[in-house]
């Protein structure tokens, strides 16, 4: 390479150190955990500086032929306004062939997405920390091995893309709760460690109140624990989760290319995320 030229190569496991280190110059919570289980479900691009150093990241997450997710993209505050964060995306497009696209974008990132053809869809919103104390809901029980075919039949059908490898990778790492009704599976939740302490979500209910009682199954059997709730703004769950401890530290605008129907825009059911990057 020439004296300050960036070079573009495939993310693999050697990256991940350096790219531990630039989501902390954004103050992202990712543990190299949290890395390693991102990069496992995805393809990715990596840029790296004439001393071999991360400056730029980005994966891309398949969903079957369904969707793709576009996510952990950064780039080196030192680089930036060169051009490096559309070579990245223009990577990024490629690995994901011809499958529609999700991202949840910063602002600074926005401009660069609405040029390429993604359109806003929704607003994600970001809890973290520690709960107030709170009743145990009822009707709420730990999912099994067994549970997991369902689970994965009703998260398809909730997020309209075959996200089978996620709840595997979901079930090796955490844990599910499910509510059943004439025993019948009829919403789950997920939790894992991630960041500062654990994640909740996906949270898939057919209504507001199987999926607070979820988040409660989880919240009470952690007292203290640094808990975070990725969710949508229109799902109605926001101030709910301000109300029992969570803070609301930020977020982003969730956008698809091609943009999605009106019918997919307002699928009822997904109340929380995997997180913001997965979805």
């Amino acid at each position: 390479m020439q004296q300050g030229e960036i070079q573009l190569q495939a993310f693999g496991p050697d990256h991940i150190e350096g790219a531990v280190a630039l989501s902390r110059q954004e103050n992202w919570p990712h543990r190299p955990q949290d890395w390693q289980m991102a990069l496992r479900l995805s393809s990715g691009v990596v840029a790296l500086d004439d001393q071999g150093r991360v400056t730029g990241t980005i994966l891309v997450t398949p969903y079957g032929a369904d969707c793709a997710m576009i996510n952990m993209v950064i780039v080196d505050k030192n680089v930036r306004g060169k051009g490096l964060g559309r070579r990245l995306m223009e990577q990024a497009l490629a690995l994901a062939e011809d499958r529609p696209l999700r991202l949840v974008a910063t602002t600074d990132g926005m401009p660069l997405y609405e040029k390429l053809g993604f359109v806003p869809s929704g607003t994600v919103l970001q809890y973290q920390g520690k709960v107030a104390e709170l009743d145990a809901p009822e009707g709420v029980e730990a999912a099994s091995a067994d549970d997991l075919p369902t689970i994965k039949a009703m998260d398809r059908e909730a997020y309209g893309a075959d996200r089978e490898a996620l709840i595997d990778a979901l079930a090796e790492r955490g844990e599910f709760a499910v509510i059943r009704h004439n025993h019948a599976i009829e919403a789950y939740a997920a939790i894992r460690p991630f960041g500062r302490g654990e994640v909740i979500g996906p949270v898939i209910a057919g209504n507001v109140e199987d999926a607070k009682a979820l988040i409660r199954f989880f919240a009470t059997s952690r007292p203290g624990a640094f808990l975070r709730v990725d969710t949508d703004s229109r799902t109605g769950i926001a101030d709910w989760l301000g109300e029992i401890g969570l803070a609301h530290v930020g977020g982003g605008v969730a956008m698809d290319r091609p943009p999605k129907s009106v019918a997919e825009q307002t699928r009822p059911k997904v109340y929380a995320l995997a997180n913001q990057a997965l979805g």
